[in-house]
């Protein structure tokens, strides 16, 4: 998949600007990639839930995340868009929505919820994503995600607990099938170690008088 090249951008704001469409290569075939939790092992369900719903909330992101273009970079801060291919959703849904399934999976609240559901919740988790990208500007090349989580208590109106996840995943080959692979296998990563801080966040918060 060749990488389309494009004038190097510092901010965020001008890189919106930056197109990814095939302008005179319409023979070129597209692709589009499917962002995912890529974990192959995951931690058993829990035999009782720690609080009775939970709502995940995506907060804004930048041009980088709130696309369906999919990001590289070659140099620090200075990203570009595939030219022949996406993402099937924008990831600042998708990531949201794979941390529902895991948390669901695991039993972590009797609901879990993004908001927008009516759903009824006294624990709100924010997600907000720094980066989603391939970095190219190394060999190998690696899928870079960061995100941001915090724990809200909806009843004091209170933040409990915030932590930064980082992950680096080394991709096979430089280009958007092996880039889509190294990023779910970031997706699996950041969740691995969210969750149990989740977990242990809401056991200490849920235990404390109110």
């Amino acid at each position: 998949m060749p990488i389309r090249s494009c004038l190097a951008l510092g901010a965020l704001s001008v890189l919106a600007a930056c197109a990814s469409v095939g302008v005179g290569n319409e023979g070129a075939p597209h692709k589009q990639h499917r962002l995912s939790d890529s974990a192959t092992v995951q931690a058993p369900r829990r035999t009782e839930s720690l609080v009775k719903a939970l709502l995940i909330q995506p907060l804004p992101a930048d041009a980088l995340t709130d696309t369906v273009s999919m990001a590289y970079a070659r140099r620090a801060n200075e990203f570009a868009f595939y030219q022949f291919a996406s993402w099937t959703e924008r990831p600042v849904r998708q990531i949201p929505r794979l941390l529902q399934h895991r948390l669901e999976a695991r039993g972590v609240a009797g609901a879990v919820g993004v908001i927008g559901e009516p759903l009824r919740a006294d624990w709100l988790l924010t997600v907000a994503i720094g980066t989603l990208h391939h970095d190219v500007s190394t060999v190998p090349s690696t899928g870079k995600l960061s995100l941001v989580a915090e724990l809200f208590d909806r009843r004091s109106r209170t933040r409990v607990a915030r932590r930064q996840f980082d992950a680096s995943v080394a991709a096979s080959q430089a280009d958007s099938a092996a880039a889509a692979a190294a990023l779910s296998q970031a997706v699996a990563q950041v969740f691995d170690a969210l969750v149990p801080w989740l977990e242990s966040e809401l056991q200490r918060a849920a235990a404390a008088p109110h």
